[in-house]
C-alpha cells in the first residue's frame, strides 16, 4: 500500500521547483479561473514558513494590503501555480517567522540578505 501511495505521489510533482527560503519576498503567479476565462494573479510578500514534504510541502506567504495583512498558504506542487519568483533574499534566523504578524511598519520589515 505504501509503495502505491509513493508512486502516485510521484507522479505529481513538478519537474522545477524554484529554490527560495523562509525569509525571501516572492512574487507567486497564481492561476484564477473565473467562468470561461483564466489569468494571472500576482501575489506578492515575505515567506512566512515552509512545511510538508514530497507533494504535500506548502509555503505561507504574507503581505500588508491596504493596512490589512494578508496570508496565503500555497502547495508548492499545485497545477493553480504557474511559477514562484524570487525578488529579493532574507536575512533571518529561525525557521517560521510568525513573530512579524504582530509587527507593524519598518518592524515588520526583514533585512535584505547581501552576498
Amino acid at each position: 500500500m505504501n509503495e502505491m501511495i509513493r508512486s502516485i505521489e510521484a507522479t505529481q510533482l513538478k519537474a522545477e521547483v524554484p529554490s527560495f527560503r523562509v525569509g525571501d519576498t516572492v512574487k507567486v503567479y497564481a492561476k484564477v479561473i473565473e467562468g470561461t476565462r483564466e489569468r494571472i494573479q500576482v501575489f506578492e510578500g515575505t515567506v512566512l514558513k515552509k512545511q510538508g514534504g514530497s507533494n504535500r510541502e506548502t509555503f505561507t506567504v504574507r503581505k500588508t494590503s491596504n493596512g490589512i495583512g494578508v496570508e496565503k498558504t500555497w502547495p508548492l506542487h499545485s497545477p493553480i501555480i504557474d511559477r514562484v519568483e524570487v525578488v529579493r533574499h532574507g536575512k533571518v534566523r529561525r525557521a517560521k517567522l510568525n513573530y512579524l504578524r504582530n509587527r507593524v511598519g519598518k518592524r515588520a520589515k526583514v533585512k535584505e540578505l547581501v552576498k
